[in-house]
């Protein structure tokens, strides 16, 4: 039984960049033996054990053969005859095909080492094109080894495309679209993610509300509205590292005035309307509430934001009110970046002072400090004691109005 480091703890040590997660291969042993050292199996599919101990996972050295659709269309061989190197040619990329020993020798079959010193992502075989999900996960390894200089090999990109045309992407599930996608949004340069979707023709099946963005012009001839979606999206991975706050500033450009033709109904007005496409986006894909609530605050309340100061002294508080403010002051805060991520791209903030984020910010401050019990004291309650705090907050943005 030989036990080998595998997979991204050893290109990330390798790359002298931090990583969490380790994952083991362990050739020469049987299911029997693990199990009776204390091992946890987990996984249906093939042989994964937990360590009893530290619960990093184990996998048995296996091979596989396509056999059906998509990333789950596989069959897979586990055996004591499989070989290391025959585990490693099954990997989608060959920095993720190198394995270290327990004495800390490296083992590299398929020139890993090269293209880490050449900063290349390339796959390891033609058996790349059998899995769907290898399209999203090198644009997101691009874009978490974008600012180290990587690029994509020209003949892997070619092979994603193929993938993208073939319409094997229509067999992903939902899910794990969403996870793929989510950890890119965590990565130093999340546009890069979408720009090598859109390369390898991947964004128009998988995200066609996106790939629409870039359909349509914006007053400056020189930015599309799909282009200010990604400089924005710059931007706002400078302010904050939630992926939810990258995914609204991702989202938040998706309108009804981006497509041409006339599928939308004509009883709902053009907020009402993207505000629909919004939450058919996130019903699609499974997206959790907490970046549904923040892209559709950000599309109905935007140009809001940007006014504040020359908005009615109402229409601020139900600002305030409809972003979630005062049931968690961090929505305002997320809410606001989103918003400063956008006058930045059109330069109408730098990026260090967003006077309009700042004033609201004050004024909801100030809001906080209204004291509801001395309210209630005074008699009011129900409706009466909500309006009544509405008018003290609608008196506190006149007064800051006028500073």
């Amino acid at each position: 039984m030989n036990l080998y480091l595998v997979g991204g703890a050893v290109r990330d040590k390798l790359l002298n960049y931090p990583f969490t997660e380790r994952d083991w291969v362990i050739v020469g042993a049987t299911p029997k033996e693990l199990l009776n050292q204390g091992f946890v199996q987990v996984g249906s599919d093939f042989p994964v054990f937990l360590h009893p101990n530290t619960k990093e996972e184990y996998a048995l050295a296996r091979t596989e053969r396509k056999s059906g659709n998509g990333y789950k269309g596989f069959e897979f061989f586990t055996d004591t005859q499989v070989t290391l190197e025959e585990d490693l040619s099954r990997r989608d990329l060959t920095v993720n095909a190198i394995a270290e020993d327990c004495d800390g020798n490296i083992i590299d079959p398929y020139g890993g080492l090269n293209d880490l010193s050449d900063k290349i992502l390339r796959h390891v075989s033609d058996a790349f094109s059998e899995d769907p999900l290898r399209v999203l996960r090198v644009a997101r390894f691009a874009a978490r080894y974008h600012h180290l200089g990587f690029k994509i090999a020209d003949e892997t990109l070619l092979l994603m495309t193929h993938i993208s045309d073939s319409g094997e992407l229509k067999y992903l599930s939902a899910e794990r679209v969403w996870i793929e996608t989510v950890k890119a949004l965590k990565e130093q340069s999340p546009r890069i993610y979408i720009e090598v979707l859109r390369k390898c023709n991947a964004l128009s099946k998988l995200f066609p509300e996106i790939e629409q963005l870039f359909k349509s012009s914006q007053n400056d001839a020189k930015m599309n509205t799909g282009i200010h979606t990604l400089i924005s999206l710059d931007h706002v991975a400078k302010l904050d590292e939630d992926p939810s706050t990258r995914f609204a500033v991702l989202v938040g450009n998706i309108s009804k005035e981006t497509y041409s033709d006339n599928t939308f109904s004509a009883s709902l007005d053009l907020k009402d309307e993207n505000v629909k496409i919004i939450n058919d986006f996130c019903d699609r894909l499974k997206i959790p509430n907490r970046y549904r609530s923040l892209s559709v605050a950000l599309i109905k309340y935007r140009d809001s934001c940007h006014n504040s100061r020359n908005l009615d002294p109402l229409l601020v508080v139900e600002m305030l009110k409809g972003i979630g403010a005062f049931r968690n002051s961090n929505n305002l805060i997320q809410f606001i970046t989103c918003c400063q991520a956008d006058a930045q791209t059109t330069k109408k903030s730098d990026h260090k002072f967003y006077d309009s984020g700042i004033w609201l910010k004050k004024v909801f401050n100030k809001m906080q400090l209204i004291d509801n019990k001395k309210i209630m004291m005074e008699g009011f309650k129900g409706i009466e004691l909500g309006q009544e705090i509405d008018r003290c907050r609608k008196k506190i943005v006149i007064e800051l109005s006028k500073k």
